[in-house]
């Protein structure tokens, strides 16, 4: 399809030009700042408030653009319907279940590509902060499914949703998540989540559900690995792998259908 036909903002091109925008302008600061800590033994890149700076300078400016070109309120570019609180429990559910099959996946994706002892580093440094748990939280569990949402359920979903397909819109939306976490090993993941956040924002059309799905998901791996000792020691993960995944299985397809049930929109009636 011919993106210069189409009318609404972004296209896919249009996506990938703001996602690329996005990361430019992370990388023209992050990467003076890394050369500057590896020659001089400095830790600038992971001041807090360097981060805190950037993430919300350069979400704002994103924003502002994508609204601009947008050329619509902001009700509709990021929309906010009603929608039934109950469906946070399937999706937690879900959520919790899919990560146990995906580790598995990852596992047998490690086998084939290793991951070099940098990448846990840079990974690892995700989850940590300066302010300990309660840090980590307000970088993993908020500001990043706020601005991530944002940016990826809400501008790029508008325009892929008015000019493509749903299915596209969802697809190409999720690729997209998951291409810009730059990390091969995590791809399975970010995926996953993509999709399902994006099945969520076409079901729902509601932004803020989208927002606190990922972070019931960012929380859950938060809280895996900061429990990560004491996890394994409770009955189900003390188990054979095999019931495992079984359990896992049936526990994400349950939820999935709860998901679609309780996602389902209100007809109108009208007189």
């Amino acid at each position: 399809m011919n993106d210069q036909k189409l009318k609404h903002y972004p296209t896919i091109m249009g996506a990938i030009h703001l996602v690329v925008l996005y990361t430019f302008i992370q990388t023209l600061i992050d990467f003076p700042l890394a050369l500057l800590d590896y020659y001089d033994g400095t830790d600038y890149l992971y001041n807090p408030i360097k981060k805190i700076i950037l993430g919300v300078g350069s979400a704002v400016f994103i924003f502002y653009y994508a609204y601009r070109r947008a050329g619509v309120p902001l009700k509709e570019l990021f929309p906010a319907k009603s929608f039934n609180v109950l469906i946070l429990i399937p999706v937690l559910f879900f959520f919790w279940a899919a990560q146990n099959l995906i580790g598995e996946i990852n596992i047998a994706v490690a086998k084939v590509l290793p991951p070099p002892a940098w990448f846990w580093e840079l990974f690892n440094k995700v989850f940590e902060s300066d302010f300990g748990i309660y840090g980590a939280a307000l970088k993993v569990v908020i500001m990043a499914p706020v601005v991530e949402e944002l940016i990826f359920r809400g501008v790029i979903m508008h325009g892929l949703m008015r000019n493509y397909s749903k299915f596209t819109a969802v697809f190409v939306s999720a690729l997209m998540f998951a291409l810009f976490h730059l990390n091969p090993w995590q791809f399975p993941a970010t995926f996953i989540l993509g999709i399902v956040l994006g099945i969520l924002m076409v079901r729902t059309r509601n932004i803020y559900l989208c927002i606190l799905g990922h972070a019931i998901n960012n929380g859950l791996v938060l809280f895996g690995m900061k429990y990560w000792t004491e996890l394994q020691k409770t009955s189900f993960f003390e188990s054979n792998k095999s019931n495992q995944i079984i359990i896992s299985l049936l526990i994400s397809a349950v939820a999935l259908v709860l998901i679609f049930i309780l996602s389902r929109q209100r007809k109108v009636k009208t007189n």
